[in-house]
């Protein structure tokens, strides 16, 4: 009797057949790699960044192009914030030193900048405790008026000045973005510091290579 005319004897036939050919694909999708979607950074392509002329709090001169090759987070504040750019420079700072556990080398490729939108009161010493208070590798950047003006108008950031208080100080009105640029100097994310400090480090893992 031969199979076709045995309809439980052709049905086993095309299960074991079936099988054979269910397990060579299921053989050749494992040796296969498997096809990883290209995601675009969201600040791709947008005119965030540029060119500036800054001095440090030593005074020695810095240029954007000076960080070529360097991934870069950048956030514009200042120092006598009393509590926006303290806690978003301590997350940025910690989420960053949680990537560096985990991803030394990617994280040996970053460098983190804060640029004061208050150069009348961050001169010198000051700029320097601020950002130290956060991490001696922060870079902390100051500058005339006229040239901080022209940077924070390059990286897209808003400030004003608040009005006078009796005492004399003042508080500055600015938006708290924190950007990160790859090695070129081009626009990729912002970091989600009003997250916390993990989800800076998952956007940096993302993104830093």
């Amino acid at each position: 009797m031969n199979i076709s005319a045995n309809p439980s004897r052709r049905f086993a036939s095309l299960a074991r057949a079936g099988l054979i050919v269910g397990a060579a694909c299921l053989l050749l999708a494992a040796c296969s790699p498997e096809p990883s979607a290209a995601i675009d950074p969201p600040l791709a392509g947008a005119s965030i960044g540029g060119e500036f002329d800054l001095v440090d709090s030593e005074g020695k001169a810095v240029r954007w192009g000076d960080f070529a090759g360097k991934y870069r987070i950048v956030y514009f504040g200042y120092a006598y914030c009393p509590d926006v750019c303290p806690t978003d420079m301590q997350r940025m700072v910690q989420g960053l030193n949680q990537f560096a556990e985990a991803e030394p080398d990617q994280a040996a490729k970053i460098q983190s900048i804060f640029i004061t939108i208050d150069p009348e009161r961050d001169h010198g010493a000051v700029l320097k405790e601020f950002t130290s208070a956060f991490s001696d590798d922060v870079i902390g950047l100051t500058g005339t008026p006229e040239q901080i003006a022209d940077a924070a108008s390059a990286f897209k950031v808003f400030y004003s000045r608040g009005e006078t208080a009796p005492g004399g100080g003042y508080l500055m009105d600015h938006s708290n973005v924190v950007y990160l640029f790859g090695p070129e100097g081009e626009p990729i994310a912002t970091l989600p510091t009003d997250q916390g400090a993990d989800a800076v480090t998952a956007e940096l893992a993302l993104w830093v290579n």
